[in-house]
């Protein structure tokens, strides 16, 4: 496994030592408008049902959380960006810049 770190028990691909490194290029596989609004959707979907969740103590909805947030970005990588989603090599830093990416469109800083 010399080819990974480990950041709090996850292993990270050290082509980009930090989430700062690995940001641009995430933006880089973000370029199609289109591509950004289906993750945008998919995150958000997944906030509301994550507070539905809670709030109705219906846990076996859980199951549904990856499928729409990674569905509605899969969509927007095969079917407009045409690339391979970051996800599938950088798990953990894909999943964080995902929310950030999110955080920015909404304080208009993307």
């Amino acid at each position: 496994m010399e080819n990974y770190s480990f950041i709090r028990g996850l292993a990270v691909n050290k082509g980009y030592r930090t989430f700062s490194e690995f940001y641009p290029f995430y933006l880089s596989q973000h370029q199609h408008k289109i591509c950004r609004v289906l993750h945008y959707i998919g995150s958000s979907l997944v906030i509301m049902l994550f507070a539905y969740i809670c709030l109705s103590q219906r846990w076996s909805l859980m199951l549904l959380l990856p499928i729409i947030g990674y569905g509605f970005a899969w969509v927007g990588h095969f079917v407009f960006e045409k690339n391979r989603p970051a996800t599938f090599e950088y798990p953990l830093y894909s999943f964080m810049a995902d929310w950030v990416m999110l955080f920015q469109a909404i304080t208009k800083r993307n």
